[in-house]
């Protein structure tokens, strides 16, 4: 699955007049069956939530008061995130007349017009306190504390990351849960301020929106938005025309190739820079310890000791950690049999986490040999004599390792007759299609360099990873027959 949590908010979505409605419940009933979680995000304190809403169990978490507490349905545990205003803010809000007052364990509300005498009395006081206005509501907060925030503890808590996640909502104070998710979605009765950022609107307001959205969830993950959700697009390079390479962070592999010296190791530490700053965790496979200095990574293995591929899944766990896996402590023979145990341990992770998000294989003809892939059957006759490996590093992203992400990248000196045929062989232009399942969405190539993007669907899901691979490139070699059409299609 490509999205394993939405995130709702709910008065207003999934409630109408303080009450749950009945498209909303169901909704949230056939998104569990499918195995996806479901977290309550919203500016009620605990105890009105647990009045309004019998069903609180429907949901595998709540973020209440806006962000500042995480309530767990199940345990009836309670967590807060942030300290409470002094009781003075309250007192003199009550001494200037403000009715109602709500406090809860961190959040004090009332509703207008009484904005103005809140924001008097912070200033007169001179609290670090801000604001929220939603729809007749106004919320005092300690500062850094909105739904994101919230959200994002709650996310980590079920072992996820925000890139999972499908958000939902209606009001001002839902711009930060959207901008916080993968996919944000407005229902039809949102604020047109909220519609404005969100990457489509549904057709149905309230319950029937968040209906719609979960439909659309079970049918297909939303297939329809793979692609156009721009602010999650990774920058590649730039064409000759000075118009920028941008690839989606899901569904695509990703092969570089090419002689040393011709920056394979600069594109690739480029690329997992990028993907680490939009928060995308990555797994690196170093069988050199070239990327032990790249920040952000945390390192594991030396040359003196191997990683164990418990260490890895373990690490992997936390979603902040972008891990280096360093092999120089494996003989070279017994790499190929370290990522065969490992890739079964990837695939269970994702399907229960969708992480890592990125998998990069450096120097992949170390664990990724001819003899063990047995690339010389997949490959024609004349390049299978050259004895050289297309594979170079990998940049992998599957979802539960279907529409999967490989980047290839490789140390092997490729001879220019090589990657000559290599280059004619995937004479693709952008967009087009190849046999099957599998596309080639952009090339750049040289008698010196070859790099293309690919896509592909694993059909069984478990295979060996070098045969995939053979078997795309082949695949697309098949289902090609122009010439080259285009040497510089893109620069890096």
């Amino acid at each position: 699955m490509r999205y394993l949590a939405l995130a709702l908010d709910y008065d207003g979505t999934a409630a109408s007049d303080g009450k749950l409605s009945d498209a909303a419940s169901s909704a949230i009933e056939r998104l569990r069956t499918s195995g996806r979680r479901v977290v309550l995000v919203t500016g009620r304190r605990v105890g009105d939530l647990l009045r309004v809403l019998p069903r609180i169990t429907l949901f595998d978490l709540i973020v209440a008061e806006n962000g500042a507490v995480i309530y767990d349905p199940q345990s009836r545990e309670e967590i807060t995130l942030a300290a409470p205003p002094p009781a003075r803010f309250a007192e003199r809000l009550r001494e200037r007349g403000v009715a109602p007052l709500e406090e809860g364990a961190v959040v004090v509300a009332t509703h207008d017009p009484h904005g103005g005498v809140m924001l008097e009395v912070i200033r007169e006081l001179g609290l670090e306190i801000h604001v929220i206005f939603n729809r007749g509501a106004v919320m005092a907060l300690p500062p850094g504390i909105n739904k994101a925030t919230g959200l994002d503890v709650a996310v980590r808590r079920l072992g996820m990351s925000r890139h999972e996640v499908v958000g939902i909502g209606d009001g001002e104070n839902d711009h930060s849960l959207l901008e916080y998710c993968e996919c944000g979605v407005a229902v039809a009765n949102a604020v047109d301020s909220l519609k404005e950022i969100a990457a489509f609107v549904t057709r149905g307001a309230n319950g029937t929106g968040v209906s719609e959205l979960v439909d659309e969830l079970i049918e297909n993950d939303l297939v329809r938005m793979e692609g156009r959700l721009e602010r999650h697009l990774v920058l590649v390079g730039k064409r000759p025309d000075g118009t920028e390479v941008r690839i989606p962070p899901y569904g695509r592999n990703l092969l570089i190739a090419g002689p040393s010296g011709t920056g394979k190791s600069t594109i690739t530490a480029g690329l997992i820079e990028r993907l680490i700053d939009k928060a995308y965790q990555v797994c690196i496979i170093d069988p050199e310890g070239d990327y032990s200095t790249l920040q952000a990574l945390i390192c594991l293995g030396t040359q003196q000791r191997a990683p164990t591929v418990n260490e890895v899944l373990a690490i992997l766990e936390d979603p902040t950690i972008n891990l280096n896996v360093n092999l120089l402590g494996l003989p070279l023979e017994d790499r190929p049999f370290f990522l065969a145990q490992l890739i079964p341990g990837l695939q269970a992770l994702r399907a229960r986490t969708g992480r890592p998000h990125w998998i990069v294989l450096d120097e992949a003809h170390h664990t990724l040999p001819q003899t063990w892939a047995m690339c010389h059957r997949r490959f024609p006759a004349s390049s299978a004599r050259q004895s050289w490996s297309p594979f170079t590093r990998i940049i992998l992203h599957q979802r539960c390792w279907r529409r999967s992400t490989w980047c290839l990248r490789s140390g092997h000196h490729l001879r220019r007759r090589s990657s000559d045929l290599l280059a004619r062989r995937l004479s693709l232009v952008p967009g087009q299609k190849a046999s099957g399942m599998h596309r080639a969405v952009w090339l750049h190539g040289s008698s010196a360099m070859t790099s293309c993007l690919f896509r592909c669907s694993l059909n069984p899901p478990v295979r060996s990873a070098s045969a995939t691979i053979a078997s795309t490139l082949r695949a697309t070699c098949d289902g090609t027959a122009s010439t080259f059409a285009d040497r510089t299609a893109g620069t890096i």
